[in-house]
């Protein structure tokens, strides 16, 4: 009876012993063993059967059986210590839990305690460092305004000091000072808002401008002061020998790496010219109040030797703006001979030989010259100046000489003075064609018809002479009207001379001043021509003369 109850008990701790298989691996990692009693898997029979392997080991039965009993009984008594010693484990644990709340309010007391103390503590510190803390706050103050008070007086001097380098262009102290004082402006931010600060401000920054300024006008007028120097009028002939070289060296060098069609040559010297005019034209912009007559011309030939020398050298394909020079027609004007005569009789001869007008086939011609005709007022003022002082200088040699004595060859001959003027409009007309024949000519007409009113007032009306009829003197118009009776004027034989050496030098210059015109409608561009009018001549002896 007691067996089969063993065996049920035994299997229903077995069954409530049957732990899962993870269970039973943390047992085995936490508590390993090689006991076979302790596998998951134990099986009595194999545990037996490894006991006893064979019937003579059975003898040892008793022996093995003891052990078993023993080691069973040593469980148990372990169990019981272990079921006994938790029975204890609740009164312990409410026990400790106890002396752990009186340990913790004992804590909490001290801490209050301490609490209170520092509080008492701090008080006690505040009120001994009160005084010691306004101190503190005074003297930061005190420094801070001191400070600030030294980087206002740097800052004010900085910027006295500033505008003064400034003026005297000292560059060198500027550099450092400006850094200086705009480190000091720094410290000033935050105090924009006072109406002394902010004015410093706005100084350093005018300052600041106005030294900018002030150094790049200076190097715009130091570098390009040198330039213009070595560029001037005056070595405008180091260009074109330049030029020269770089042309030939350039052949010699690179010459048949190009085809010749391309004419790699005449494009670099067409690119030279347009170059040329460009810069002289900015420099004589620049220098506009340098220029002189004999420079100007100097110049101007220069150029124009060299626009004839490209012509030579190259055919002007590259130009795209070349014209073909059209055929002119014949002319019969007096003033196309380049040798000027003398005298009055050489020049008539010249006004009665017809000339044929040679058109320029230069391709060349103005490429770089062209620059120069915004400038010829400067050379048509010092014709202007010489023609009046031509005028004074005939005026003087007409009072020094007299007139044509009656009974010699000169009587009632035309003036010499008369071939002379002539005789220098053409040489400004030529000189003025061959510079340019634009505004510039136009400008000439001008300055042609005045000093021929002048010449027809001074030398002319100026010495008829005076009747007792005409208290204001005689004119070439009351002389052509025909008078009877006592209005008719007496005159002596030297007047009559004097009167007919006007009248002659009057027709002369009329029918002179009229082929003039002609001459002048040639040689102004087509352009201007028909726009403008040459009332060089007078209509009449009555209106100019």
């Amino acid at each position: 009876m007691m067996d089969e109850e063993e065996l049920e008990y035994a299997e229903d701790l077995e069954a409530i012993l049957h732990l899962t298989p993870e269970v039973q691996l943390a047992i085995e990692q936490v508590f390993p063993s090689q006991d076979p009693l302790d596998r998951a898997d134990f099986n009595a029979v194999e545990y037996i059967n490894t006991l006893f392997p064979t019937e003579q080991s059975l003898a040892n039965i008793d022996d093995v059986v003891n052990k078993i009993r023993l080691k069973i009984r040593c469980l148990d008594d372990n169990i019981r210590t272990v079921v006994r010693g938790q029975t204890n484990v609740g009164q312990d644990g409410r026990q400790a839990l106890e002396e752990a709340q009186v340990a913790i309010g004992q804590l909490f007391g001290k801490i209050k305690d301490i609490k209170d103390k520092a509080e008492k503590s701090e008080q006690m510190v505040k009120e001994i460092t009160r005084d010691i803390k306004q101190l503190d706050h005074a003297k930061r103050h005190l420094t801070t305004s001191i400070t600030t008070l030294n980087h206002l007086h740097m800052l004010a001097g900085g910027v006295d000091s500033l505008e003064a380098m400034t003026r005297k262009r000292q560059y060198g102290e500027v550099a450092n000072l400006l850094q200086g004082v705009v480190n000091v402006l720094e410290h000033f931010h935050k105090y924009m808002g006072i109406p002394q600060i902010r004015q410093l401000s706005e100084r350093v920054k005018v300052a600041q401008s106005e030294l900018g300024t002030q150094i790049l006008a200076d190097f715009e007028e130091a570098f390009p002061a040198q330039g213009s120097k070595v560029a001037w009028l005056d070595k405008i002939d180091r260009r074109y020998a330049w030029i020269k070289r770089q042309l030939v060296d350039y052949e010699e060098k690179y010459g048949r790496m190009f085809p010749e069609e391309w004419c790699m040559t005449e494009r670099i010297a067409v690119e030279f010219c347009h170059i040329t005019r460009t810069e002289l034209a900015k420099v004589m912009r620049t220098r506009a109040k340098e220029i002189e007559v004999k420079l100007l011309l100097f110049a101007i030939q220069r150029t124009t030797n060299f626009e004839g020398l490209l012509a030579k050298r190259f055919s002007g394909c590259t130009l795209t703006d070349v014209k073909k020079p059209e055929t002119p027609l014949e002319s019969t004007n007096p003033f196309l001979e380049d040798d000027v005569g003398e005298d009055g009789s050489e020049m008539e001869e010249d006004l009665d030989r017809p000339k044929k007008h040679k058109a320029p086939d230069n391709p060349f011609h103005g490429i770089i010259s062209k620059c120069f005709e915004p400038h010829l007022y400067v050379y048509i003022e010092s014709q202007d100046k010489n023609l009046g002082e031509m005028i004074d200088r005939f005026v003087s040699d007409f009072r020094a000489q007299g007139p044509p004595k009656a009974g010699t060859e000169d009587g009632g001959a035309v003036l010499p003075s008369c071939a002379d003027l002539f005789v220098y409009y053409k040489k400004c007309m030529v000189q003025c064609s061959q510079l340019s024949t634009g505004e510039p000519m136009i400008a000439f007409t001008t300055i042609f018809q005045k000093y021929l009113r002048e010449y027809a007032w001074k030398i002319l009306s100026g010495n008829l002479p005076k009747t007792s009829s005409n208290s204001g003197g005689l004119t070439i118009k009351s002389l052509l009207q025909e008078k009877e009776g006592s209005e008719a004027a007496k005159f002596t034989v030297e007047e009559l001379c004097l009167i007919c050496s006007i009248l002659s030098t009057a027709e002369y210059c009329l029918a002179t001043t009229q082929q003039l015109e002609d001459k002048l409608k040639e040689k102004v561009d087509k352009t201007l021509c028909d726009l403008q009018q040459y009332p060089v001549a007078c209509s009449g002896p009555g209106r100019c003369l």
